[in-house]
């Protein structure tokens, strides 16, 4: 289990999050949505502690963080192992291969063979729809075929949570597609998920959590259904701005 309580980040002049306390059980999807400046990315990336809130705790299973204390790297460490990352961009190593990309951590880091690391991504690469595009290189690839890639690479460390920070912005309507497709498969396997997204579309049909975040605060948090059909006035104006209408 994913658990933050009390968390509060400050930037100069602004409170990017605002006493957040909130749950993101395991096996399910949770889609964070809101408006631009709202804290979205700011509370993902604490979560993988990219950034550092000033105060809260984070539990993760066993691992209890207080960060109004410093943070290990052991500590650092286990977190890390435990979730994957995939960012707008696609920071790929632009000088391996994409079978390489997808297996250099696997064998550094968690010190797998060669063998297994690459029967690994190649199970991986198929299941993102990249087979055979094992031998060729990012720059040669579509944004899409490279956002995929990037989510073979995070699966391949065999996460117990994987976060994405709006993984289709940087995409056109087709690509984005072919994206959303692998992550409905991945929530419909059940793996642990967190997603911050603009589709809304998207978010309504793979969540089993939706949290509406503004101004650094939760104001909803709770199942789709009732986001999207019963929305409060002012979700509903959000949705509308986002030409996403709450249908009965």
């Amino acid at each position: 289990m994913l658990k933050l309580e009390h968390v509060n980040k400050i930037y100069t002049g602004h409170h990017a999050l605002n006493d957040i306390n909130v749950t993101f059980p395991e096996h399910q999807t949770t889609v964070i949505v809101g408006p631009s400046g709202s804290g979205k990315s700011t509370l993902l990336r604490s979560l993988n502690l990219l950034e550092r809130p000033e105060s809260g705790r984070y539990h993760f299973d066993n691992l209890t963080l207080d960060f109004k204390q410093s943070l290990s790297e052991k500590a650092i460490l286990k977190i890390r192992q435990q979730t994957g990352m995939v960012f707008q961009d696609f920071n790929l190593f632009p000088h391996l291969s994409v079978q390489k990309n997808v297996t250099e951590a696997p064998i550094h880091v968690l010190k797998q063979s060669p063998a297994k690391a690459n029967a690994n991504a190649k199970d991986l690469l198929a299941q993102v729809g990249l087979a055979d595009k094992a031998d060729q290189f990012p720059a040669s690839l579509s944004g899409g075929q490279q956002q995929r890639v990037a989510i073979a690479r995070a699966l391949a460390m065999k996460p117990k949570y994987m976060f994405f920070d709006e993984p289709t912005s940087a995409l056109d309507p087709e690509l984005e597609a072919d994206v959303l497709r692998v992550l409905l498969k991945l929530a419909q396997a059940h793996d642990s998920m967190i997603v911050v997204t603009h589709n809304m579309e998207f978010a309504r049909g793979v969540a089993d959590q939706i949290i509406f975040l503004e101004d650094g605060k939760i104001s909803y948090r709770g199942k789709p259904e009732a986001f999207f059909t019963e929305p409060t006035q002012r979700i509903h104006d959000f949705l509308s701005a986002m030409n996403f209408m709450a249908k009965p």
